[in-house]
């Protein structure tokens, strides 16, 4: 898909965008709230319409036929929830597979659409094995605004720190869900 078809269902579905993308390279995209698959529809045209193409995680069972081959070739790729260190591992692999050349990943730290207190870390280990910067993508269903944080943050040792730092971030943000009751950065 292009840029200009994704800028245009962008316009069409009433979304507007905020923010630049960040230069292409090796980046690691945190996305909240995360309540609907709706959120990667709208994710991926925005991704699209600033000329990125991204990889997403997203959970084996949803890679059924027709849709699995569909997914893949929007840049899915199928992560096993029960076993998360042979998903890191897999991911870690995938972006040194591709030595120096861009790789734009985008992960949902709080891994489910269902509302949660304590956000997964697994981002943070990927960044510091790949090297991969790390920066805050969001959509706000509310005032349908779908952008990135400019600037990017700064990963620190402690995982667990650096993501209450994030939730606390998003948290000021007052961002609303597809689905209101499925997000909580608090």
């Amino acid at each position: 898909m292009s840029g200009g078809f994704s800028r245009f269902m962008l316009k069409a579905l009433g979304w507007k965008t905020d923010g630049d993308m960040a230069p292409e390279g090796r980046n690691l995209y945190l996305f909240a709230p995360h309540t609907s698959i709706w959120d990667f529809a709208i994710g991926f045209f925005y991704f699209r319409s600033q000329g990125h193409k991204l990889k997403v995680m997203i959970k084996k069972e949803a890679f059924f036929f027709p849709l699995g081959p569909l997914l893949k070739a929007m840049g899915g790729f199928p992560i096993d929830r029960s076993n998360p260190k042979a998903t890191l591992v897999s991911v870690i692999h995938a972006m040194e597979e591709d030595g120096k050349r861009p790789f734009q990943l985008v992960i949902c730290p709080e891994g489910t659409r269902k509302a949660v207190k304590k956000w997964k870390t697994g981002y943070h280990t990927i960044a510091r094995a790949t090297g991969a910067k790390v920066y805050l993508a969001f959509a706000d269903y509310r005032t349908k605004r779908i952008g990135v944080i400019p600037g990017g943050i700064e990963l620190t040792d402690d995982a667990r720190s650096d993501t209450d730092r994030i939730q606390k971030i998003y948290a000021s943000m007052n961002l609303t869900g597809l689905h209101k009751k499925g997000y909580s950065a608090e």
